[in-house]
Parts: structure tokens; C-alpha cells; sequence
């Protein structure tokens, strides 16, 4: 799907920037330099190695690195892409237009969009809620950065789907906990992962598809490490303007996950219908 960008105020110097760096697994050191080009758009195209690395507080040969990694032979190559998607022109006149958080915030809007855009074909989704409700129980994966997502899935899903089994913490456990899950007679494991990419992650995805779960993976990208471990993978980019990454696209794609699995639980009206019943009759919630 093509989509017309000539009058869509997200497309920004920033943003070009932004779209530049997804996809690429970047150090703590590469990520402050990515936020410090971000921050100043509009002059990083033409700034020396040496400027930008004082820029970013970082030594000269971090940002050759960085160019490295972002697969230019050197900086002279990174700097060269910059003229070309960051004119002058279109630099100068788009840089005071935001600050760096208002950046982030357009940044995130552009994810939704591209989100919005892959949800055009449900398929993917409607067979992702198929294969989550079938199992139980159903195991929801997350460590570090996504254990947020997760906890955030398990907590509305266990409303409608009677075996959830949320396992956002790691270590030794993680793999017994698989075990037990598939002895209750779990099909599925849904993964929410989030960079940086834990090892732990990996090697547990790679230990449940062994098991005999199919594994359904959120992730920002699918390019991701966890990719070769997931039977089936739904991308949702994250921002990476600010120092910490923010995951809105992988939130609400959660979220659209839940509404597929529902679709596919019969009884997920009823089970609905009776947690609020309950709720009130206890005084569990402030009106």
C-alpha cells in the first residue's frame, strides 16, 4: 500500500532521521548519538565527525562506528545519504517546527500509521487470535523492556480465556515453567519482545518451539533476533527518539491481538459480562 506524503506533517527532517535508525540494533553509545542527530536535524548534515561526536559527547571513532553500523562504508557516506533525505532547505524549515519530545511524540504517530497500514490485511492477526485461543493454557512471554506488554496482555486476556500464564520474569525457572505448561496441554506461547533483545529470550523461544509450542511473536521488527524462533511474527515499531525507547505501536498491537482472541473464545461476552457483575457487586471500581 502506497501512502501520499507530501502533506503529512510528520514528515519531518526528524523523522527521516528516525526512519533511518529503525531496524538497526544500536549500542547505548550509538543510540546517543542517533538522539543527539535527532535533536539537532537540521545542522547534522553537515557536521564533521569530530562536531557530531562532541555533539554527543562520545570519541570520533564511536561515530565512525555508528555510520559503520548503520551500513555506510564510513561517516563521509553517512553524511552524504544525510544531504540527500535532510535538504538544506527542508532542514532549516523544519527544525524549529518541534522540539525534540513534540519529535518523539510525531515520531510515535508515524509508527501508528505504518501499523495501520499492515493491519490493512487481518489475516495475519485473525490467525495469530485463532492459534492464542485454542491453547490452554496459554503462556504470554516477556522479559525486561516487555514485560510491560506483557503483563498488559495477560491481565485483560485472563478475563475472557480461563488459563492465562503470564512469565515476565527469567532465570532458571523460565524453561520448567514451559514444561508445565505444555504438560496442562498448551498448544501456543505468545512472546512480546522488545530491544534490546535479551539472549535469555531467544533461548527460551527457541526451547518452547522444541517443546511443541507454536510461538506467536510481537516485535519491532521482523528482523528481529527472535524472528528464527517465532512461527509467526507481527512487527510493531517502537520510537527511539528519546533516551528510552517508547512502545505504543507494540501496545496497541497488543491490544489488537486481544480483540482477535476474543473473536475466537465463544464464551469471552459472558466472561465479560460476568467480571462486571462481579466487580460491582464487591465495589471494585470508583464510578
Amino acid at each position: 500500500m502506497s501512502v501520499d506524503r507530501s502533506t503529512d506533517v510528520t514528515d519531518t527532517p526528524a523523522t527521516r532521521l528516525q526512519a533511518l535508525f529503525e531496524g538497526h540494533r544500536l549500542t547505548p553509545t550509538q543510540r546517543r548519538i542517533a538522539h543527539s542527530m535527532v535533536r539537532r536535524a537540521a545542522d547534522v548534515p553537515f557536521l564533521s565527525s569530530v562536531e557530531l561526536a562532541e555533539l554527543a559527547g562520545v570519541s570520533q571513532p564511536s561515530v565512525t562506528r555508528f555510520a559503520v553500523a548503520l551500513g555506510f562504508d564510513g561517516y563521509p557516506a553517512l553524511r552524504r545519504h544525510l544531504r540527500e533525505v535532510v535538504p538544506a532547505e527542508q532542514a532549516a524549515a523544519g527544525s524549529g517546527s518541534y522540539n525534540e519530545y513534540q519529535q518523539a511524540v510525531e515520531a510515535e504517530i508515524e509508527n501508528l500509521r505504518h501499523l495501520a497500514e499492515l493491519l490493512a490485511d487481518p489475516r495475519p492477526v485473525q490467525k495469530a487470535g485463532r492459534i492464542l485461543a485454542a491453547s490452554r493454557p496459554l503462556p504470554v512471554l516477556g522479559l525486561r523492556a516487555a514485560a510491560s506488554q506483557a503483563y498488559g496482555f495477560a491481565y485483560f486476556a485472563a478475563k475472557v480465556h480461563p488459563d492465562v500464564r503470564l512469565l515476565n520474569e527469567g532465570g532458571t525457572m523460565i524453561q520448567d515453567r514451559i514444561d508445565a505448561a505444555v504438560r496442562a496441554g498448551a498448544t501456543a506461547l505468545l512472546c512480546f519482545a522488545l530491544p534490546r533483545h535479551p539472549r535469555e529470550v531467544v533461548d527460551t523461544l527457541a526451547y518452547a518451539r522444541e517443546a511443541g509450542l507454536t510461538v506467536v511473536t510481537v516485535a519491532d521488527s521482523a528482523f528481529a533476533p527472535v524472528a528464527r524462533h517465532s512461527d509467526l511474527l507481527l512487527p510493531a515499531a517502537v520510537g527511539t527518539g528519546l533516551a528510552f525507547d517508547t512502545a505504543c505501536a507494540p501496545m496497541l498491537l497488543g491490544r489488537v491481538l486481544l480483540e482477535a482472541l476474543c473473536d475466537d473464545l465463544p464464551d469471552a461476552q459472558a466472561r465479560l459480562e460476568q467480571f462486571d457483575a462481579n466487580a460491582a457487586a464487591r465495589g471494585l471500581f470508583v464510578e
